[in-house]
């Protein structure tokens, strides 16, 4: 049983929707209003942290009686961060530039209790080392999976894993954008069973 508590994402994204749904919660989604550009000088997992908590605070200011998850994700490269390509001429671009390379994922992830002002804060590394990959093989992929709503070009839920030497990391849900084991841990310290009981 859940309670009565509401339980709301502060994200639109498909991919961390379809996540949360694994733990089989009533929760709704909500569209924060925060500007996502890099502060000067800010490193990628500060970044990720900063904006995943913006996004939860915004929301939480629209609900005053909820559980709000934020969470926020930058792919990079040492310091060089990684942004979504939105085509396929900047994938393939994106993806020939990173052959060979370390590519960490640093998921910033936020819960706030907007009741009592409780909040919770972590960033989830994720390390993804690459192939050496060849032109051909990036185009194949590309034209088969069309990752350009992804940060680097990846979609490792996907046909993306062909790319991929091995990973490295606690969680692979960090991943694909929302932690969902470090998340539990939260939502059961906020009140929440999980597994929650059956309908």
């Amino acid at each position: 049983m859940q309670g009565t508590r509401s339980l709301v994402l502060a994200s639109t994204s498909a991919y961390r929707r379809s996540l949360l749904e694994r733990l089989h919660l009533v929760f709704e989604t909500a569209r924060p209003q925060v500007e996502e550009s890099r502060q000067p000088d800010e490193p990628p997992e500060a970044m990720a942290e900063r904006l995943a908590v913006a996004k939860a605070a915004d929301v939480a200011r629209r609900y005053p009686d909820a559980l709000i998850i934020g969470s926020d994700q930058c792919a990079a490269v040492g310091e060089r961060i990684l942004g979504k390509p939105g085509g396929h001429k900047q994938a393939l671009e994106q993806l020939r530039a990173l052959s060979g390379q370390r590519v960490v994922f640093h998921t910033g992830l936020c819960l706030i209790d907007s009741a009592s002002g409780r909040q919770w804060r972590a960033v989830v590394p994720y390390t993804v080392h690459i192939r050496e990959l060849e032109t051909a093989e990036i185009e194949r992929y590309l034209r088969l999976e069309k990752p350009y709503d992804c940060s680097g070009s990846f979609k490792s839920e996907g046909l993306g894993v062909v790319l991929f030497r091995r990973m490295e990391g606690d969680d692979p849900t960090a991943l694909i954008g929302l932690p969902l084991i470090l998340l539990c841990a939260w939502l059961r310290e906020a009140g929440l069973i999980l597994p929650p009981e059956a309908p």
